[in-house]
């Protein structure tokens, strides 16, 4: 069933309304997941990975299955950084501080072999 115009509207009022919720807890969540990106483990790599993919997902392609193999709590964070990269102001890089070279980071630790800038 489709919505009419004025549901799609007070739809999309709604989120407006809850944005700077999505965006402050989507951006701490983000730094939590940076701090395991950035090591050599099995969640690190994952999270690298989708970081990565939310960064240029052509470039950088995720398996979302990849995401059970983290512990609930990293899972619901990277929920959260989806929620909040739904409709960016900002390239997700742009978010936190040095993004430019964290990103260069992860690209280096866990993009594909072949797809490294």
């Amino acid at each position: 069933m489709h919505k009419s115009i004025s549901e799609q509207i007070h739809d999309a009022q709604a989120y407006q309304q809850r944005r700077q919720a999505l965006i402050t807890t989507g951006l701490q969540a983000l730094n939590r997941l940076i701090t395991v990106a950035v090591r050599p483990t099995g969640q690190g790599r994952v999270i690298g990975r989708f970081l990565l993919g939310l960064y240029n997902g052509p470039e950088y392609p995720f398996d979302l299955t990849e995401l059970r193999g983290l512990d609930l709590a990293k899972f619901e964070d990277c929920l959260r950084v989806l929620m909040m990269d739904y409709s960016p102001e900002v390239e997700i890089h742009e978010r936190v501080p040095n993004g430019f070279a964290i990103w260069a980071e992860l690209v280096a630790m866990w993009a594909p072999k072949g797809a490294r800038a």
